[in-house]
Order: C-alpha cells, then structure tokens, then sequence
C-alpha cells in the first residue's frame, strides 16, 4: 500500500509558529520523518512526502501528487493554534477527515486519535469534519491530525521537544498498524563461525576464550 506522509506547511510559512518563535513546520516535519521511519519496518507499505525543506509546497500540489501516486492513504501532520497568535487556554488534540459519513477515514482518524490521547494524555477534542482542501481534493482515505495548539504555553513547550514527536508519530503508527493489519518485517541473522576443530578441547579452548572477551559462544558436534 502506499502512505502519503504529510508535513503541514512549511519553514517560511506566515504566522504558522508559537509566540515565542517556533515554526509549526519543525514539529511537523520530525513527526512526519519519525512516521516513515516507523513504517518503512513493515512489509509492503511504500511511503511518500508530499512536503519540502526548501520551500512551502502549495497545497493543491500535494493533493495533486497523492493523486497521481494513487495512494491508499493521505496523513497531514499540523499544530494546532487559536485567536490572534498570542497565549491562551486553547488546548487539546483533535483529528480531522472530510466527512463522518467516510466510514473508512472516520474508522482510522478514530484509531489514530484514540492513540494520540491515551500516549500523550492531552485533552480529547474529538475526530471532527473539516473542509481542508487536502481532505476535500484527494481522492484518497484521507486524515490531519492536530497534535497539540502551538498558542498553549505548556503545549508549545511539549511540540518543542524530541520525546513527544516521538510519541505522536508513535501514537500515528500504533493506529495504522491496528487498522491495516501491517506486519513487520521478518528479519535474519548473519552468522559468524570462528573455527572448525576434530578434537573436542580444542573447541572448548577457543569457545572459553571468546567468552572472556565478551562473545557468546558455544561448542557443538557437526557429524558429516
């Protein structure tokens, strides 16, 4: 399946940040890097951007890409923010679809959502309709997750930190493994043989010795 990771916004855009100066686009991106990463551990789950570092991507071209990747899934990553940008009480996650007549995107923003609260204990505001443009002009199951208001101080402090990008990008991933049933990876193991001997205390000798050298080691017979 193919996943369209989204990073709202992005570094130069106006008027998306905290009061005291932090870009939404910097807490967007790293939520949106730690998803991928996540996702990239499960088998046949093929994941895109849709933003840039270098400029902020017009929204209609993130649409338009997802579009003609035909994705399964478009996730929009954004912070929150209310009134005219300076502190205030307004906190709180909320998830957001097109519809709640989707049964699909309303069945994943619900899982998603529940994650995010339960893993960040931050007030539920609900999974709600909204007419975005990136929710409305895809053609895909599509959802943005609202993962903290950039104009709560406590919040802001929160988006500005490496543990809760984690646990959002976390909570975003415990819902889409749950709903699309993904699977990891299986994954091998490169072995290494240090020697071959016909006298058993030859073995025994050099097994002793790795162990003292902190190497797991163990001796068994190979009949040929």
């Amino acid at each position: 399946m193919k996943i369209i990771v989204d990073a709202g916004h992005g570094f130069e855009t106006p008027g998306k940040r905290t009061p005291d100066g932090m870009k939404e686009y910097e807490f967007n991106r790293e939520v949106a890097n730690e998803v991928k990463r996540m996702l990239t551990q499960y088998e046949n789950v093929e994941v895109y951007f849709t933003h840039s570092d270098s400029r902020d991507v017009p929204l209609a071209e993130r649409t338009k890409k997802a579009n003609q990747l035909k994705a399964d899934l478009f996730l929009s990553i954004h912070a929150n923010a209310y009134g005219t940008g300076s502190w205030n009480e307004a906190n709180g996650i909320e998830t957001y679809i097109y519809t709640l007549k989707d049964v699909k995107a309303y069945g994943i923003a619900k899982l998603i959502h529940k994650y995010l609260i339960h893993l960040t204990r931050r007030k539920d505001r609900g999974v709600k309709a909204g007419d975005f443009l990136v929710l409305r002009e895809t053609k895909m199951t599509a959802i943005l997750c609202e993962c903290g208001f950039m104009t709560h101080r406590e919040e802001a402090l929160l988006l500005k930190s490496t543990t809760y990008r984690k646990t959002c990008a976390e909570a975003i991933l415990k819902g889409l493994v749950e709903f699309y049933n993904l699977k990891l990876k299986s994954v091998g193991l490169w072995k290494v043989q240090v020697g071959a001997f016909s006298k058993k205390e030859n073995a025994e000798t050099l097994a002793g010795e790795l162990k003292e050298n902190g190497y797991q080691a163990f001796v068994f017979y190979d009949q040929k």
